[in-house]
């Protein structure tokens, strides 16, 4: 294990349908009659953290939850940290702010039914707060959210802000945790540890990545999807960049996952000493 600052491992609970690389292709009125391996996806990435051993923050989408309720309690009950993505799994830019609002309230209000207690984190959808839907986290605040994890400071085609701290911050009363990057040579801003950039990248990368974040003060938050531990997936005839990008490595996730554990102590965001109070 490296010498290290605080890690968050956070897990974004969607099925491999609900992605936003297939909503060109996939209607989310037909989500229903997609096969869903969400709740045995979710099952490999919990018994994978009993093993480590480490806790997450689960971002679990409303849409799943209210189909199935049981696994937000099972999530619980095994000491993670329900949290919210959303109902409809929509990028907000795309939504006017009565549209997110009433969105965010339903998924609040579903997760926090099944789960048997409050639900104070977010992240939004495609890391979908962008300099288009700043206000979102107002809304957020307003709604009983204590933090947010939607923004990462790179350049990408569809998300992020490039120019945004890297370091977690506060806006009002809620605090923003920015996913993790590093720099090389005083470069643009690199993303590491979460997702693809775990799946299609050399481990070396990871490490060095993690390395230099912590070097340079920041905390290690990184991220998963269920979907990403299931190489045998349906798959969806998508655009190519899309489908690169989803089913490229599916088969080598666990093992890089477990690898980057091996990194440091993650816990939840509620129990990594970064949740400041509000001055």
């Amino acid at each position: 294990m490296l010498p290290s600052g605080p890690a968050v491992l956070s897990v974004d609970v969607e099925d491999y349908f609900h992605v936003e690389a297939f909503a060109d292709i996939v209607n989310r009125p037909d989500w229903d009659s997609y096969e869903s391996r969400v709740v045995a996806n979710t099952h490999r990435l919990l018994d994978l953290f009993d093993q480590v051993p480490v806790k997450a923050t689960c971002f679990i989408l409303g849409w799943v939850a209210d189909r199935h309720p049981g696994l937000v309690r099972e999530i619980a009950s095994r000491g993670h940290e329900p949290a919210c993505h959303s109902y409809w799994h929509r990028p907000i830019f795309q939504l006017s702010p009565e549209e997110f609002r009433e969105d965010t309230y339903r998924s609040k209000q579903v997760i926090e039914q099944a789960a048997g207690g409050p639900v104070y984190g977010y992240r939004a959808p495609s890391f979908s707060v962008t300099d288009r839907s700043w206000w979102a986290l107002e809304i957020l605040a307003e709604l009983g959210f204590k933090y947010d994890s939607s923004v990462f400071p790179i350049r990408h085609d569809t998300y992020g802000i490039p120019g945004a701290p890297r370091a977690p911050f506060r806006t009002g009363t809620l605090m923003e945790f920015p996913m993790t990057t590093f720099r090389l040579f005083g470069g643009s801003n690199l993303p590491v540890g979460g997702g693809g950039y775990l799946r299609i990248f050399p481990f070396w990368y990871t490490r060095m990545g993690v390395q230099r974040a912590w070097k340079d003060g920041l905390p290690l938050i990184t991220y998963i999807h269920p979907w990403e531990v299931d190489p045998e997936q349906p798959r969806l005839p998508g655009r190519l960049i899309s489908r690169i990008r989803h089913y490229t490595n599916l088969g080598k996730t666990a093992a890089q996952l477990r690898r980057l554990c091996s990194l440091a102590g993650f816990r939840p965001f509620r129990d990594s000493g970064l949740l400041e109070p509000a001055t």
